[in-house]
C-alpha cells in the first residue's frame, strides 16, 4: 500500500505537542554588523512543579536567530531580576546590555499567564510591558509572541516568530522506496507534526490565507492530484485528478479560489477554481508551459513563470482585464516567483552562470538583488512580515532549509538531523 498515513489530529494537540524532537535545526551563519545587545533574564516560575517551557529561551533563540540582536549569555548576568524594583541598571550597563527583558510566568488550571517587561539600559526606563495568556500546551509560542513583540518595539517591524513552516522531509531508502513526510513546525524547527507520509512524492504545500488549511500535492494515486486538508481536524479533500499534470495550487487571498496549474487540455496552463462550486476558469491559453501561479496581495492579478519567451521568466496576468505583461529580464531564467505582503517585492530563483540564486525584484524600482551565493537554490517562500526568505538549497549531498533577510544582511541554516527537506512554505500570521 503506497499510502501510509495521513495525521488527524485536533488542532490542540498539533499546536502543543511540546517535547516532540525538532526535525530542524538552527545554525546562524550571518547577522548585521553591530547587533542589538539585550538581556533576556529567565523568566520567573510562580507555579506548582516545574516549569513547562523555559519562555525566556524561545525568546533569546528567536532574537539570536533574527541576526538583528545578540543576547547576553546567561553565565555574564549579574542578577536575575523578576520585577522592575530588582532591576538595577548598573549592572547591565557593565556587561554591555543595551535592552533588558524580565518576566514572570504563572499558571491556573491548564492556563498559562507570561508577564513580561522590556527596559531600555541607557535611558534607565521601561520603554514596554505585555501579557501573554492561553494553555499550558502554547507555552513555546508564548515565547515566540513575546519575541513578535519585542521585536515590533526595537526594529519597528512587526516580528514573524510566531508563525509556522510547512516542508517536505525525504529519507532515502538505499534500494527501496524513499519515504516523504509533509511537516508542520515552528518557525523555529520545534514542535514537528507529520501531517502526511507517502512513499510517493508530496510537492507544493500552501497555506490558506487564514492559516487554518493546506493545501499540496501527492502523487499516492500513482499520478499527481491536489489535495487540501484542514489543520483542525485532518480531513482531506481531493481537489483534482485530471488526466496529466495536476500541480502548484495557491489560495487566493481571500481564500475562496484557488489558482492550479493543470494540462488536462493540452500544455500546462494556469486554471482558477472556485472552491465551493469546484468550478473552473482558464486563465492562459498558451502553446508554452505556464506554471508556478502566485497571487498578488489585493487579489486582482497573478505572477506564474512561463517560456513563452523562450526561457522561463515572471508574467503578470490581470485578472480584469486579461492583460498579461512580462516581469522580469534581467538574466536568462527567473522562476517560482513569491510576493511579499506589501506587493512590492517579489522573491525568485535567478539563474546566474549556472547556479541557481534566490533573488528579489522591487517592483516600483525594477531592482533586482541577488541574495545568496550557494549553487542550486529553489522554492523561496517569504515571511508574512516581509523581512526573510526561507528556500531550499543543498549542503553537500543533503538538501537543507535555509533563510536570508530581504537585504541580505542576515542569513542562517535550518538543516534536518536526518534526510534532505524541501518545499518549504512560511505561514501567514496566525489567529489565536
Amino acid at each position: 500500500m503506497k499510502w501510509l498515513a495521513v495525521a488527524v489530529l485536533p488542532i490542540t494537540l498539533i499546536l502543543g505537542a511540546v517535547g516532540a524532537r525538532a526535525d530542524l535545526t538552527i545554525e546562524i551563519t550571518q547577522g548585521v554588523d553591530n547587533p542589538t545587545s539585550i538581556a533576556v533574564v529567565p523568566f520567573a516560575w510562580q507555579g506548582p512543579g516545574p516549569v513547562p517551557e523555559d519562555v525566556a529561551f524561545v525568546v533569546d533563540g528567536d532574537l539570536a536567530r533574527s541576526g538583528q540582536f545578540a543576547p547576553v549569555g546567561r553565565a555574564d548576568m549579574l542578577g536575575m531580576p523578576s520585577n522592575e524594583k530588582e532591576v538595577f541598571y548598573r549592572d547591565w550597563r557593565a556587561i554591555g546590555a543595551e535592552y533588558l527583558l524580565i518576566g514572570r510566568i504563572s499558571a491556573s488550571g491548564q492556563e498559562l499567564r507570561v508577564d513580561y517587561e522590556l527596559f531600555d539600559v541607557l535611558r534607565q526606563t521601561r520603554v514596554h510591558t505585555g501579557v501573554e495568556t492561553g494553555p499550558v500546551s502554547e507555552a513555546r509560542m508564548h515565547g515566540h509572541r513575546v519575541a513578535d513583540a519585542v521585536y515590533e518595539k526595537l526594529t519597528g517591524i512587526p516580528g514573524a516568530f510566531a508563525t509556522r513552516l510547512l516542508y517536505v522531509s525525504v529519507t532515502r531508502v538505499p534500494g527501496g522506496k524513499d519515504y516523504y513526510r509533509l511537516t508542520l513546525a515552528d518557525s523555529d524547527g520545534a514542535r514537528p507534526i507529520v501531517l502526511l507520509e507517502s512513499r510517493e512524492p508530496v510537492l507544493a504545500p500552501a497555506w490558506s490565507p487564514d492559516g487554518k488549511e493546506i493545501a499540496y500535492v501527492s502523487f499516492e494515486t500513482d499520478r499527481p492530484a491536489i489535495y487540501r486538508q484542514h489543520l483542525a481536524t485532518g480531513q482531506r479533500e481531493q481537489l483534482t485528478n485530471f488526466p496529466g499534470l495536476n500541480g502548484s495550487p495557491a489560495w487566493s487571498p481571500d481564500g475562496n479560489s484557488m489558482a492550479m496549474v493543470l494540462s488536462k487540455d493540452g500544455s500546462p496552463d494556469i486554471y482558477l477554481m472556485n472552491l465551493a462550486t469546484k468550478n473552473l476558469t482558464r486563465v492562459t491559453r498558451h502553446y508554452a508551459i505556464d506554471t508556478e501561479p502566485t497571487w498578488m496581495p489585493d487579489g486582482n492579478s497573478l505572477m506564474f513563470t512561463s517560456d513563452r519567451g523562450g526561457r522561463p521568466q515572471i508574467y503578470r496576468y490581470d485578472l480584469k482585464t486579461g492583460a498579461t505583461e512580462r516581469v522580469t529580464f534581467e538574466g536568462a531564467y527567473n522562476a517560482r516567483a513569491r510576493i511579499a505582503q506589501d506587493g512590492r517585492n517579489v522573491v525568485m530563483v535567478h539563474r546566474q552562470s549556472s547556479d541557481f540564486h534566490i533573488a528579489i525584484l522591487d517592483l516600483v524600482t525594477n531592482r533586482l538583488h541577488v541574495l545568496t551565493s550557494t549553487q542550486l537554490d529553489e522554492s523561496p517562500s517569504i515571511a508574512p512580515n516581509g523581512s526573510m526568505v526561507l528556500y531550499a538549497t543543498k549542503s553537500g549531498d543533503r538538501g537543507i532549509l535555509a533563510a536570508v533577510s530581504v537585504d541580505g544582511g542576515v542569513k542562517f541554516r535550518l538543516p534536518s538531523r536526518e534526510g534532505d527537506v524541501r518545499e518549504p512554505a512560511w505561514s501567514p500570521y496566525m489567529n489565536r
